[in-house]
C-alpha cells in the first residue's frame, strides 16, 4: 500500500514561520494542505510589514503572532503553545517541496527518530544559496559534527519534522536564525535521535527576498556554537584553556631549566619569567577546576532533566 495516499495527516501540525513572505504563502499553505488535507497548518507572523497575514487567511491557515522579532522567538512559541502528535516546520519563502512532508514524517511516526531533518546539500538550485552560504554552512556543519560527535550533513535547514518528546523538552534560547545549530545542539547533548532525509532545495521565487544577512547571522551562528560548547560540554571547553595554559607555562619556564648556570645574578635575571611560568601553570589548574566541577553539575542537571521530562504514568 502507498502510505502517501493513506495518510491525510491527521494529528500533524504544519509551522510555518514567516517575516514578509505575503509573495509565497498562499502556495505554501496550499501544497501541504494538498500533501495532508487533515494536518492542522499554522502559519506564525513575525511581525511582517507586508500581506502576509492576509495571504495565509486567504490560503486558510490558522494565524499565530509573535511580535519579538526573530526565527527564535518564533520557534520557542512554536514548541510552547502548539499541540499535535507530530509537527512539520518549513520555511514559507517556497523553496522546500511539500511533496517530500511524507518521508520526513515517516521515520518519527515509525518511531526511528524523534527529528527528521530534510537535508539540503545533496541537491539544490545553483541559485539557492549564496557562494558564502554553501561554505558557512559547511563550516558549521563540521564544527557542530566535531563537537557533537556526529555526521549530520545540513544543520541549518528550514525543514524538519519532529515528535511530540521534541516539542515537550527540547529547551531553545535562541533569538534568531542560529535556532537551527541550537535545536541540532541541544538534541545531541540529550541524546534525542536526529536522522535525516535528502530533499531538493529550490531557489527563492523572482521578487522573494531573503532575510539572511550573510557576516551578521553567520557571525551569530559561530558564537551561538562557541557558547554551546561552553554550557554543554565545560569540561572540553575549560579542558582545552587548561592545556593551552600549562603548555604556555612550560614555554616560560623553558629558558630557567635551559639557560641557568647556577650564578645568582643569572637566577635574579630569570625572576620575571619563572613568575609568568608559575601564574600559568596555577591558572591552568584553575581552569582545569572549573571544567571539572562544571560537567559535575551539568551531568547532575541532565540526570535532573531527563526525570522531570518523563511522561507521567497513569
Amino acid at each position: 500500500m502507498n502510505t502517501r495516499t493513506l495518510f491525510k495527516g491527521e494529528g500533524v501540525a504544519i509551522l510555518i514561520p514567516c517575516f514578509n513572505e505575503a509573495q509565497t504563502i498562499e502556495k505554501v499553505v496550499c501544497d501541504f494542505r494538498t500533501e495532508l488535507p487533515n494536518a492542522r497548518i499554522v502559519v506564525i507572523d513575525n511581525a511582517s510589514t507586508d500581506d502576509t497575514v492576509k495571504a495565509a487567511l486567504l490560503s486558510g491557515a490558522e494565524i499565530r503572532h509573535e511580535p519579538r522579532r526573530g526565527k527564535g522567538y518564533v520557534v520557542e512559541q512554536m514548541l510552547r503553545e502548539i499541540d499535535a502528535d507530530y509537527f512539520v516546520m518549513v520555511d514559507g519563502d517556497d523553496t522546500y517541496p511539500a511533496s517530500f512532508v511524507h518521508q520526513l514524517l515517516a521515520p518519527v511516526m515509525a518511531g526511528y527518530a524523534d527529528m527528521c531533518v530534510g537535508a539540503r546539500l545533496s541537491s539544490f538550485d545553483d541559485a539557492a544559496f549564496r557562494p558564502m552560504h554553501l561554505i558557512g554552512n559547511q563550516l558549521i556543519r563540521i564544527l557542530v559534527n566535531w563537537i557533537g560527535q556526529s555526521n549530520l550533513s545540513d544543520i541549518l535547514s528550514g525543514y524538519r519534522a519532529y515528535s511530540r518528546r521534541v516539542a515537550r523538552e527540547l529547551p531553545v534560547t535562541s533569538p534568531g536564525f542560529e535556532v537551527e545549530t541550537d535545536m541540532a545542539f541541544q538534541m545531541l547533548y540529550y541524546q534525542i535521535h536526529i536522522t535525516e532525509i535528502a530533499v531538493p532545495y529550490r531557489a527563492r521565487p523572482t521578487g522573494s527576498k531573503s532575510k539572511l544577512r550573510t557576516f551578521r547571522d553567520g557571525a551569530r551562528v559561530l558564537w551561538k556554537i562557541f557558547t554551546l560548547l561552553r554550557s554543554v560540554k565545560p569540561l572540553t571547553f575549560f579542558g582545552g584553556i587548561s592545556v593551552l595554559l600549562l603548555l604556555l607555562g612550560f614555554a616560560a619556564a623553558a629558558p630557567l631549566l635551559v639557560g641557568a648556570s647556577g650564578a645568582s645574578d643569572d637566577y635574579l635575571q630569570h625572576i620575571p619569567e619563572a613568575i609568568m611560568a608559575t601564574g600559568l601553570v596555577l591558572l591552568s589548574f584553575g581552569f582545569l577546576f572549573v571544567g571539572i566541577v562544571l560537567h559535575a553539575v551539568n551531568w547532575r542537571l541532565r540526570e535532573l532533566h531527563n526525570v522531570l521530562t518523563r511522561p507521567a504514568r497513569r
